[in-house]
């Protein structure tokens, strides 16, 4: 029976954790498309979101079969995400730094929009899509996943892919070593699955907490409490004991079952390539919490959003392991690389050495990265023409080329040996060497007369008209 709360005062309440809210704000700066034709959850939503990859937001609001509106596409961009945290690029990094370094527990409530409907679960109704085209079937891609071990003293957030088997039924994909396998196999001693709980619709800095790879028993509700200066707000599962947010879009409660296995996949992950199949856990869904007329959330496997979420803590992480060895501009984890196995490092320069120091740390940090190339400060990393001309004119094969043989990689990566995950790492010092004179690296600039602005102003306009 479907059970529904109206005498909330709280429901349609703004607040800053709020998925709705933040998609007003992109509205307001034309960064969300509203599309209106019929499109359906079975590869034409995911085609559109391949094709507008990297662009705005999108919200569908007519979805064949179904009366729920899909929106796509909500952190595909840095800016976005920098916008939902309220930072920019200069700062990200020590935000996120000090979310880790110093979380704060988010206020609980009871009455909030989430528990607007009380129903029982058929995944057959929510709008889940179906990717590309030797998809197994319909995935969740966007959605957090809460547990808490069975003494309730620690709680992890994270974020997985799960196949829909049937309609109480998915099998979630969890990498070796991943906190809910520790918080699973705690379980499993005790002889009881995991509760979970499933988030779907949620504000970008809560994906971007639980894309982060925080210590084991850091919760990363208060990494996400700290990104939105401690206005996040979490309430009690109905079925489980977890905790979600309160203004979630969408929340399947379950019991993930680690014994009982299914296979999973080919699923297509950061390197748009489809990976391999595997005999995953399975979740048996209890009951859903939800809005009435909530927005499912969509994430493009492979896309950009898919990456950034991965890639941007990670970049965090390089920032802070090479800034130990050596003074740091900027880190970037270019898409050409899948945001994931490419680096590209600006360090100041002290001594002769430092560029090798900054590419061992930074292969230290992030075991899945496979190349990596340090640059001066004076080089934007984000800009690859420039990096490109660094390697051109800074780099020598036989003094500035590091290679490190069978050390271990991603299972992700299609021409590493997956099952064992071994690769071979390739870093590249492209700085400046000390033993010439720096004025030898450095791009000649012309004189400005008093005309010049004036002239390029002109230039500039005409450009634009």
């Amino acid at each position: 029976m479907k059970k529904v709360r109206s005498n909330r005062k709280d429901i349609g309440v703004e607040n800053l954790g709020d998925l709705r809210q933040f998609l007003t704000e992109l509205k307001k700066i034309d960064d969300l498309i509203l599309i209106q034709d019929e499109v359906s959850t079975k590869h034409e939503i995911a085609a559109v979101m391949k094709e507008n990859d990297g662009g705005p937001a999108l919200l569908f609001e007519r979805v064949k079969d179904y009366q729920n509106s899909v929106v796509a596409g909500v952190c595909g961009t840095r800016e976005r995400i920098y916008r939902a945290l309220k930072t920019g690029r200069e700062n990200f990094y020590e935000r996120l730094h000090n979310a880790i370094k110093a979380p704060i527990p988010p206020k609980v409530i009871d009455d909030c929009p989430v528990k607007e409907v009380l129903e029982k679960p058929n995944l057959q109704k929510i709008p889940i899509l179906t990717h590309y085209e030797r998809d197994p079937g319909p995935y969740l891609t966007s959605a957090i996943v809460a547990a808490n071990s069975p003494d309730g003293s620690i709680e992890n957030i994270s974020i997985h892919r799960m196949l829909v088997v049937d309609e109480q039924h998915l099998a979630i994909r969890v990498v070796g070593g991943r906190h809910i396998q520790r918080l699973y196999r705690m379980a499993d001693k005790e002889g009881k699955p995991l509760d979970v709980a499933i988030a779907v619709g949620i504000h970008p800095a809560i994906m971007l907490a639980a894309a982060t790879p925080a210590p084991f028993g850091v919760s990363e509700y208060q990494i996400a409490n700290v990104l939105l200066n401690g206005e996040l707000k979490l309430t009690r599962c109905e079925h489980v004991g977890v905790h979600v947010p309160a203004d979630a879009e969408l929340v399947l409660e379950g019991r993930l079952y680690p014994k009982k296995e299914v296979p999973e996949g080919p699923f297509v992950d950061i390197t748009q390539t489809y990976d391999i199949v595997r005999d995953q856990p399975i979740i048996e869904i209890i009951g859903v919490m939800r809005r009435r007329d909530y927005y499912y959330q969509a994430l493009l496997p492979g896309g950009l959003e898919h990456r950034l979420l991965m890639g941007l803590p990670i970049e965090a992480k390089i920032f802070e392991a090479v800034q130990g060895v050596v003074p740091i501009k900027a880190v970037n984890l270019p898409p050409g690389g899948c945001n994931w196995f490419h680096a590209v490092i600006s360090i100041d320069k002290q001594y002769e050495g430092d560029g090798k120091n900054a590419l061992l740390a930074a292969f230290a940090a992030h075991k899945s990265l496979k190349h990596a190339i340090v640059v001066d400060s004076d080089i934007d990393v984000f800009d690859m023409e420039q990096v490109e001309w660094a390697i051109a004119t800074r780099f020598r094969g036989e003094e500035d080329l590091l290679i490190i043989e069978r050390a271990r990689g991603s299972s992700l990566d299609p021409a590493s040996d997956q099952e064992l995950e071994l690769t071979t790492k390739v870093g590249v010092d492209a700085t400046r060497p000390f033993s010439k004179l720096l004025t030898k690296f450095e791009k000649a600039k012309p004189l400005h007369g008093k005309n010049v602005a004036k002239i390029l102003r002109k230039i500039r306009a005409c450009r634009e008209a």
